[in-house]
């Protein structure tokens, strides 16, 4: 099996940038790695962050939604957003429809309001492949979703 290679963090700053994560806390322990591997990717990279929490991985694009929305109507919007979550797979098709329209409606999101976006919605079979995605030490989850928002925000910032 081919392993997965993370790409090397860009050294750019991005001071000044404000992210907005929202998290589904369903899993507080694996939330709470998820969370400290975002923020600290964006601290590497000088950004700022606001933290909010959604009752569930379903819940995470409304929420995100609103809050973008009402960020910019305050006249500070944010620049990009991260997703954190846990699904973790039980004895009904529930996993499916959860994984699947919480993944379908943030891509929705991103692409629509042209958003840069990092997915940090875990979807594992079981507890134990949550937390070896979750652990900063081991994959990293987390921080690899903020660095995907910041990567698509300095996309975003050389396409102006």
């Amino acid at each position: 099996m081919a392993e997965p290679s993370r790409a090397p963090e860009l050294q750019t700053s991005v001071a000044g940038a404000h992210f907005l994560i929202v998290e589904a806390r369903f899993y507080d322990s694996i939330g709470e790695m998820l969370l400290e591997g975002a923020t600290a990717a964006f601290a590497a990279a000088q950004a700022r962050w606001t933290v909010a929490r959604a009752p569930g991985a379903l819940e995470i694009p409304a929420a995100a939604a609103i809050l973008l929305d009402g960020a910019e109507q305050a006249g500070a919007p944010y620049d990009g957003v991260v997703a954190l979550g846990c699904v973790i797979r039980g004895e009904t098709y529930h996993f499916e429809i959860v994984a699947g329209e919480s993944a379908r409606a943030l891509m929705d999101l991103s692409v629509a309001r042209k958003v840069p976006l990092g997915n940090g919605v875990l979807t594992t079979e079981n507890e134990a492949q949550a937390v070896e995605r979750a652990d900063r030490a081991r994959l990293d989850k987390g921080g690899d979703a903020a660095r995907a928002a910041l990567a698509m925000y300095r996309l975003k910032q050389g396409a102006r």
